[in-house]
């Protein structure tokens, strides 16, 4: 019998099958990421990695949005918005956030990016260690609007859609595409109707739930380290 799942404030968790929909879940704020939601994402994924009810896990946002990106309305003290650290300190906190994503890219189960509405800034880099993303035709995805950083999301993008489009999404501020366009470019694996996007995701994730665990973690550790031979980590 499969365990219960944890509770969390900002972050949904909900058995489907032997699916796991993970939900990000500050829809008031456009499911902007803060530090305690970041916190609880990568918190859940270590707890679902030894979860032998679950085979298949899907990220989406509440609400129309995936995600706005960081959270820069200054309304939680000790947050991004109000943090001022120095170079020495944002790089390590950065590079943190960096290797959590890579545990997630090593997750030892398939992870499916479902993107709705908005996904920009440092939410790209989650989606992009994702193993499959289906978007929304309509989806809005892109680049922080302020010319900010040193490249901390675009090098996931090099070998998604190629360098000269990384480069065209990083130089320019506030860079945005479509989820059209995003399939098309290789960033995502498609794109559908906004309306058939869930549905969409919940068919592919529940034929993969069809193969045994053990195989499925084997195909994505062989997978990976193809990329990473090839220079993704």
């Amino acid at each position: 019998m499969a365990k219960k799942l944890p509770t969390y404030k900002h972050l949904l968790l909900e058995r489907d099958e032997a699916l796991v929909w993970m939900t990000l879940n500050r829809p008031n704020e456009l499911n902007a990421i803060n530090r305690p939601l970041l916190g609880e994402i990568f918190d859940a994924f270590d707890w679902l990695a030894d979860d032998r009810g679950s085979r298949v896990i899907i990220i989406r946002g509440a609400g129309k949005c995936f995600s706005s990106g960081y959270d820069v309305s200054g309304k939680a003290p000790g947050e991004y918005a109000t943090e001022e650290p120095g170079i020495v300190e944002d790089f390590m906190r950065l590079r943190k956030n960096v290797m959590r994503n890579l545990d997630i890219w090593d997750f030892p189960k398939p992870v499916i990016a479902a993107v709705l509405g908005y996904c920009l800034g440092a939410i790209l880099q989650l989606v992009s260690v994702c193993d499959m993303t289906i978007c929304a035709d309509n989806a809005k995805i892109g680049f922080p609007s302020m010319p900010m950083g040193g490249g901390y999301i675009s090098p996931f993008w090099v070998q998604l859609v190629g360098i000269k489009r990384a480069k065209q999404m990083s130089f320019e501020p506030g860079s945005r595409i479509s989820g059209k366009m995003a399939s098309e470019w290789g960033w995502a694996n498609y794109s559908v109707p906004e309306a058939e996007l869930f549905d969409t995701v919940r068919a592919h994730a529940l034929r993969i739930a069809k193969v045994p665990a053990d195989v499925l973690a084997m195909k994505k550790m062989s997978l990976n380290r193809v990329a990473d031979i090839a220079g993704f980590r």
